[in-house]
């Protein structure tokens, strides 16, 4: 394939991990007219249609998603085989891609990854926060990180954490005004924080435990976040109940701007791992990072 065959593909490539023509060409460091153009060539080139576009958004047609999934895990090869050259140099670097929720990235990468990167400067991190559980070969990333460790075929899993306790949450004001749920269906009757997260396909449901039994409780209220610090500041504000990890509110719990209830109901979540595709040979890179964040029982 001709060069500009290769940049047409690498255009694709970063609308679709994007989903908008102005993101993708600042990624790129190309104009949009000239993103365009390769947009046009690439399809010029196959004979098919590989976008759609509306004036608000940006799909990929049924061939183009084909392409998309095809293409992605053989770059990233190319370009994990290039960075597996850095292993001849004196210093490690590269860059490593990460997709985590934010309190995966706050709580446990970032304390982590701040000394690693003074060590090792050269290497660069890049860190993805979302909720959603996607194909990170797919999408070109390096590793992701989720609760647990069952994980799809071909996986590596590194435990990076203790287990998680939950809570339920809220400010010492808003407690003043409503009383305290004893049991966990009293919380239909409380103003909860909710959360929206594609990973559960909509607004997620409260999961509590009794007698090694698992329920859920669908709550309602006038909030509704996409992430759990938006979450912690509505708490903290006083307009409904949240249920969050328990490390991420101690520091409120301790100075009793926050009050825990339903413990006993809480469930324990097992910690946080991290998982990342089984291939026989990694940069030197991500062999370094994987240790860096690997947890020792020893750890808090």
């Amino acid at each position: 394939m001709a060069r500009e065959g290769f940049s047409n593909l690498l255009a694709l490539i970063a609308i679709a991990q994007t989903g908008s023509f102005t993101r993708a060409a600042a990624q790129l460091g190309v104009t949009q007219p000239a993103l365009s153009a390769s947009i046009r060539g690439l399809e010029e080139r196959l004979g098919v249609r590989v976008l759609l576009r509306s004036t608000r958004r940006v799909t990929l047609t049924m061939a183009g998603q084909h392409l998309v999934d095809r293409i992605v895990p053989e770059f990233a090869y190319i370009e994990k085989e290039l960075e597996s050259l850095n292993d001849l140099r004196d210093k490690p670097t590269g860059t490593l891609r990460i997709t985590a929720i934010d309190y995966a990235i706050r709580q446990v990468l970032w304390p982590k990854l701040s000394p690693f990167l003074q060590q090792y400067p050269d290497i660069t991190v890049e860190l993805i926060s979302e909720y959603a559980s996607v194909d990170i070969a797919a999408r070109g990333y390096d590793a992701g990180v989720r609760f647990g460790m069952e994980l799809a075929q071909d996986m590596i899993s590194v435990r990076i954490s203790p287990d998680v306790k939950n809570t339920v949450v809220g400010s010492a004001d808003y407690f003043t005004r409503f009383p305290l749920p004893e049991r966990p269906e009293d919380l239909t009757q409380h103003r909860c924080i909710r959360l929206r997260t594609s990973t559960y396909g909509g607004l997620y449901d409260w999961e509590f435990t009794e007698d090694q039994r698992e329920f859920a409780v669908r709550i309602g209220g006038p909030v509704i976040c996409n992430n759990a610090y938006d979450i912690l500041e509505a708490a903290k504000a006083g307009l409904g109940l949240a249920y969050l990890p328990q490390d991420m509110v101690q520091p409120w719990l301790d100075s009793g701007e926050l009050v825990s209830v339903l413990e006993a109901w809480c469930p324990l979540w097992p910690g946080l791992h991290l998982y990342y595709p089984n291939r026989r040979q990694h940069s030197r890179a991500m062999t370094l990072m994987v240790e860096a964040l690997r947890f020792h029982e020893h750890q808090p």
